[in-house]
This record gives C-alpha cells, sequence and structure tokens, in this order.
C-alpha cells in the first residue's frame, strides 16, 4: 500500500479547467481528423488515377484489337465473297449493332434523366408533413 500515492498536485485540474480547455481539445481533435482525411483521401485519389490510367490504356488497346478482329473477319469473308461485298457485309452488321446499343443507351438515359432522387425527395417530404403533425411517420419506409 505504500506504492500508491496521492497524484501530485500539478497533475490534478478542477473541473473548471477541464471544461475550459474542451473547446480547445475538440478543436484540435477536428484538426487531426481532418488532416487525416486530407491525407486518406489524397492517396486514394492518387491510386485511383493509377488504375483509370491504366484501363484508358486497356481500352485503347482493345479499340485496337476491335478493328484487327473485324479486318479479320473482312479478310475472312472475302474469301467467300468479293472483297467489296465482304466488306460491306460487315459493315452492315457493325451498323445493326451500333443502332442496337444507340436505342438501349437512351433508353437507359431516358430513366435517369433529370437526374432527381424522387424517392428521397418524397421520404423527406413525409418527415416533414409528419414533424408538421400532418402525417405519419411510416419507420419501415426509412
Amino acid at each position: 500500500m505504500s506504492d500508491l500515492k496521492a497524484p501530485e498536485q500539478s497533475t490534478k485540474r478542477s473541473l473548471g479547467s477541464l471544461i475550459g480547455s474542451l473547446p480547445e481539445l475538440i478543436s484540435r481533435l477536428i484538426r487531426g481528423e481532418i488532416a487525416l482525411a486530407k491525407t486518406e483521401l489524397a492517396t486514394k485519389a492518387k491510386e485511383a488515377g493509377v488504375g483509370v490510367g491504366l484501363l484508358v490504356g486497356a481500352a485503347l488497346f482493345g479499340f485496337f484489337l476491335l478493328a484487327v478482329l473485324i479486318t479479320a473477319g473482312v479478310l475472312g469473308l472475302a474469301t467467300v465473297v468479293a472483297p467489296w461485298l465482304a466488306a460491306l457485309i460487315v459493315a452492315a452488321v457493325l451498323l445493326v449493332i451500333t443502332a442496337v446499343l444507340a436505342l438501349l443507351g437512351i433508353k437507359a438515359l431516358k430513366k435517369g434523366v433529370p437526374p432527381t432522387p424522387e424517392k428521397a425527395v418524397a421520404s423527406v417530404k413525409a418527415d416533414v408533413s409528419a414533424l408538421k403533425g400532418q402525417g405519419s411517420y411510416d419507420s419501415e419506409k426509412h
């Protein structure tokens, strides 16, 4: 029991002193968290940038691969029909594929335009109405 000593007077702080130092401590904590978040985001952005660059390179080589495959298709078909007809047939197939993809893309874009989060807006309106006492809150929707 002789090992247990009362803390020195200099380490004791009054409750008022502790409460008074809270704003400064909280401010330092928040600044530290923001600095950590900035560092982490910078690292992740750099990694994402490298990934995007590699994907762009892959897409470029994929484009050239597609061009070579189309050329191979034309040359292969040219062994059966005249070369000009082979090129025309392959062009027609590519035109059909392009048209189908364009129509599907337009249809998909129409679903997303305008980019309004309709369900979220409706949910917020319902919450505001419930807070005003004009509606009810459905916890299963949230």
